[in-house]
């Protein structure tokens, strides 16, 4: 009892239904508006801007990644056919260089033949000439010996 008489507090039993309990009623629920203007709503706000900037990012990498998938898609037709391009190019390029061999091998032949077949005619000049030149030796030594036989009988 010495407790109540020095809080200033009536004996009432386990409820006391006084001017604080409306009191504590207000303070909690001014309380309640203050955090919530001044913590709960700037908080969620934030909390809400997060997740909508989450969102965004994750919906641009979508499309980002989609884009790239397209492009690397791309890249790789391009560069098969650049690979079919260059095999022809190379292809071409051989069958040049293989029909330019075999010109240059045939010009070669037909020269070499050419100037075989020039020497050959010069070197049979040069025999006819030749067994002329010893056909008529030959006729003046044989000359010459009956010239000598007939002469010394």
């Amino acid at each position: 009892m010495l407790s109540s008489f020095l809080l200033g507090a009536t004996e009432g039993g386990l409820f006391d239904f006084d001017a604080t309990l409306p009191l504590m009623a207000v303070q909690v629920v001014l309380l309640t508006f203050i955090l919530n203007a001044l913590f709960f709503r700037p908080v969620g706000k934030v909390v809400e801007e997060r997740e909508a900037y989450i969102t965004t990012n994750r919906a641009e990498a979508k499309q980002k990644l989609a884009e790239v998938q397209r492009l690397e898609t791309e890249l790789r037709e391009q560069l098969k056919e650049a690979r079919l391009a260059a095999q022809k190019v190379i292809n071409a390029a051989e069958e040049d260089s293989d029909k330019l061999y075999r010109e240059a091998l045939a010009l070669a032949n037909s020269e070499a033949n050419a100037s075989r077949e020039k020497a050959r005619r010069e070197i049979d000049s040069q025999r006819d000439s030749a067994m002329a030149e010893l056909k008529a030796d030959a006729d003046n030594l044989g000359n010459l010996i009956v010239d000598r036989l007939l002469a010394s009988k």
